[in-house]
């Protein structure tokens, strides 16, 4: 049982709706991150947005992310 409990109705609220829509179309389901920075929508937008920064920054080849993705996910034990 998760010590923080996990959000997974958007409520319809303007900032979770498009994130969940977006991860259960392609996961399947939500991340776990994106079910715990739920509660605080403004922290989960601004998470989103920094990690589409670090992606269109160009410090690291297209190529390699989705390497460092898989990697970092074994790494953690997340079956990604």
């Amino acid at each position: 049982m998760p010590r923080i409990s996990e959000v997974t109705d958007d409520r319809g609220d303007p900032v979770l709706k498009p994130v969940f829509d977006r991860q259960r179309e392609m996961f399947g389901d939500l991340l776990n991150p994106t079910k715990l920075l739920a509660h605080c929508p403004p922290i989960l937008r601004a998470a989103g947005a920094m990690g589409q920064a670090i992606e269109q920054s160009g410090q690291l080849p297209k190529g390699m992310l989705p390497l460092i993705y898989t990697r970092v996910a074994t790494i953690n034990g997340c079956p990604f």
